[in-house]
């Protein structure tokens, strides 16, 4: 490894652009994940059902909804990302985000103006959607370009480190509510409270990212393929294939044991939401803290390795880990059984966006990275929950363990496939 000296200056210049990028993040995942914690308690407002299920099910099917504009928002935003700046890109998106959740904080409910009330909920997370789909893609792009080499690793996981903060704020906001609001008042308007948390914050975080320098150069920018899904196939297709394959089950298992683990353990294990709330708050925890830890081992074993690690840990340990889940009665022995299969899922998230960002150039690098992920999250990520829970219904719920099971070792087959040493990002802008 090319040892690469950083000026002091140059150092915190560094570190503040992660800071600065890796703070949108956080903001724009508190607002996307808001909706899964708080589903539990609006699902009726929208979706007038007697069966709980069925109201999950509609709930989850919307979420489901607003992953399907990812691969409009992953090729939209890589293209601006490319073509125009990566920081114009997410400034965009952040606002974005602001609006869909402002927009979801003010709906009136079904009993008010009936079936347009989950329309305008559809129509919110599709924008919000389209907003999640392009700032993966560009922000993966951004910290593994400012990142320091040698530690590209270590300073790349910072994005799921905001990401998983993402998560464990919108968890961690529904838990305290949950402590001053009692059940009625949660569902009656407790809920609104988070949306409009995070449409504030994404303000905030507009501001921030106003300060970014941006790492694209002026010749890539204006070369014929930037942003070009054109460009994009003809010469980097084989890249965009296996980011394409492995991120299908890399997201399956991710949604699997963080946004639907806590109805799993509601709707399945038998758990009061006040418990699942607080298990899924200390492993989230757990989970943000490993993403540094993980993403210093993938700089010291290699990002390969660390990749055929997670995938052939999660083929391993998938379906022994969710059939403890499903009949798991001590909270603590929850927390565990979570938080091990968390553990196993870092080795991948830790590295997740510097590992795609090294397969392709700089000029359709956010394209790339984010269309392939936004594609993969919309299959399989975003229906998650949606087939979890219909496989429940159905009353083959083991069905859905093996199904994750088969994605990871998918996901393991197209590992093999990456490079021993990154073809792209060898070299500092």
């Amino acid at each position: 490894m090319t040892t690469v000296h950083y000026t002091g200056e140059e150092r915190k210049k560094r570190i503040f652009a992660i800071v600065g990028a890796s703070s949108g993040n956080l903001v724009e995942w508190f607002d996307f994940y808001v909706y899964a914690f708080c589903a539990i308690y609006f699902a009726p407002a929208f979706f007038p059902s007697d069966d709980p299920t069925v109201q999950l099910v509609n709930t989850a099917g919307v979420f489901a909804a607003g992953f399907l504009m990812r691969p409009i928002g992953g090729w939209l935003f890589g293209r601006v990302a490319d073509k125009h700046g990566r920081k114009n890109s997410m400034m965009i998106s952040v606002l974005m985000m602001c609006a869909g959740s402002l927009v979801i904080a003010c709906l009136p409910t079904y009993a008010t103006i009936g079936v347009w009330a989950p329309i305008i909920l559809l129509l919110a997370r599709l924008f919000q959607g389209l907003s999640v789909g392009g700032e993966y893609g560009t922000t993966a792009t951004y910290m593994s370009e400012v990142a320091l080499r040698g530690q590209r690793g270590f300073f790349a996981s910072f994005q799921y480190v905001t990401l998983i903060g993402g998560q464990l704020l919108a968890v961690l906001t529904v838990v305290i509510l949950q402590q001053f609001l009692d059940e009625q008042e949660l569902r009656a308007w407790g809920w609104r409270i988070p949306f409009f948390v995070g449409a504030v914050a994404a303000i905030i975080s507009l501001l921030l990212r106003r300060t970014l320098k941006e790492t694209s150069t002026a010749e890539t920018r204006n070369d014929k393929d930037a942003g070009s899904i054109a460009g994009l196939f003809k010469n980097h297709s084989a890249a965009f294939i296996t980011v394409l394959g492995y991120t299908a089950g890399g997201s399956l298992i991710f949604y699997t044991f963080t946004t639907y683990m806590q109805k799993y353990l509601v709707n399945t294990a038998g758990m009061h939401a006040k418990t699942a709330s607080l298990i899924m708050t200390g492993a989230l925890f757990l989970y943000m803290c490993m993403q540094p830890l993980f993403g210093m081992l993938a700089d010291r074993i290699g990002r390969r390795t660390s990749m055929l690690w997670f995938a052939g840990l999660g083929t391993l340990c998938t379906l022994p880990i969710l059939m403890a889940l499903k009949t798991v009665t001590s909270p603590f022995l929850a927390f565990v059984l979570i938080t091990l299969a968390l553990a196993i899922v870092s080795f991948y998230t830790s590295i997740s966006g510097l590992v795609k960002a090294e397969m392709f150039p700089p000029q359709v690098r956010a394209l790339g990275v984010g269309l392939a992920y936004a594609v993969a999250n919309a299959v399989f990520g975003g229906s998650a929950e949606f087939v979890a829970l219909n496989l429940k219904n159905m009353g083959n719920e083991n069905a859905f363990y093996w199904y994750v099971t088969v994605m990871m070792a998918i996901a393991f087959l197209f590992s093999l496939r990456l490079p021993k040493q990154p073809k792209y990002l060898h070299t500092d802008h």
